[in-house]
């Protein structure tokens, strides 16, 4: 159902407001023309937000209070396209509703000025205000800052933890990733024991046939030292030439033989 933008009368909330004096949420103003965009800035800082009623002007009554007088104003086309140019002008941007009242007398304008979601908001000119006592004022650091933490807190907050997420996304890739090298170098290791392990048994096979082959080499060497020994007891004693030449040739064929088998040994 749409919002009712237009009524004869004051509505109810229009003649409280009237009936007080200006307030933290409540400012008046003779006319559109008197509405500043800090004006708007003001109330969109407010805690609360706030109200201006166009067509108003103050009076002081008999016992020193002041009040709202309706003397009425503008409320056509171009008087609310001023008003949207002062709200748009904001930065950043206000988001304003318009009502207006009393159109069987004087004409009036509201406007309901919501407590921004974007604070804190600034005038064209880069002015930061907000509504307080009953006027517009400049914002202090301390307040500005405040501001700032509340708007920006959401944000970081939300930025922090989609941080912390791709961190612990990524720190469980690398777990993931060293688990695998570690299995690899595992493995790695298992291959070279395995390696290794073949080869000192090689090494024991190459230890045992030598063993065997110096064995043989020293039997043969006994042998020829034997044979040398009686050669030169033979020679000594008084033998013939022939019997000579026969037992050379025997010693060159054991010479030759071991020879044989010194050459195969070394092989």
């Amino acid at each position: 159902m749409p919002v009712k933008r237009e009524y004869q009368h004051l509505t109810k909330r229009s003649r409280q407001m009237l009936a007080s004096t200006e307030t933290a949420n409540v400012d008046f103003k003779r006319d559109v023309s008197g509405v500043k965009s800090s004006d708007i800035v003001a109330l969109a800082n407010a805690p609360h937000g706030g109200t201006l009623l166009i067509g108003v002007d103050e009076y002081t009554t008999t016992d020193g209070l002041q009040r709202g007088k309706i003397v009425g104003c503008e409320v056509d086309d171009n008087a609310r396209l001023m008003v949207i140019n002062k709200a748009t002008d904001c930065y950043p941007n206000v988001d304003v509703q318009i009502f207006v009242e009393n159109l069987k007398a004087r004409a009036i304008m509201r406007i309901e000025v919501p407590s921004g979601l974007l604070k804190p908001y600034c005038s064209p000119r880069g002015e930061y205000s907000i509504r307080a006592e009953g006027r517009n004022r400049a914002l202090y650091p301390e307040e500005l800052l405040l501001i700032f933490m509340d708007s920006e807190g959401d944000k970081f907050l939300s930025r922090f933890r989609t941080a912390v997420s791709q961190l612990e996304s990524q720190v469980g890739s690398i777990n993931h990733s060293l688990s695998n090298d570690m299995l690899a170098v595992a493995q790695h290791i298992h291959d070279l024991d395995d390696q290794l392990q073949r080869t000192l048994g090689r090494f024991a096979q190459i230890t045992d046939s030598t063993k065997k082959r110096s064995r043989n080499l020293l039997h043969t060497l006994k042998d020829s030292q034997d044979s040398l020994e009686k050669l030169e007891r033979y020679l000594i004693e008084d033998a013939s030439v022939e019997q000579r030449q026969i037992v050379l040739q025997r010693v060159e064929g054991k010479v030759d033989l071991l020879l044989k088998r010194l050459s195969i040994t070394e092989n």
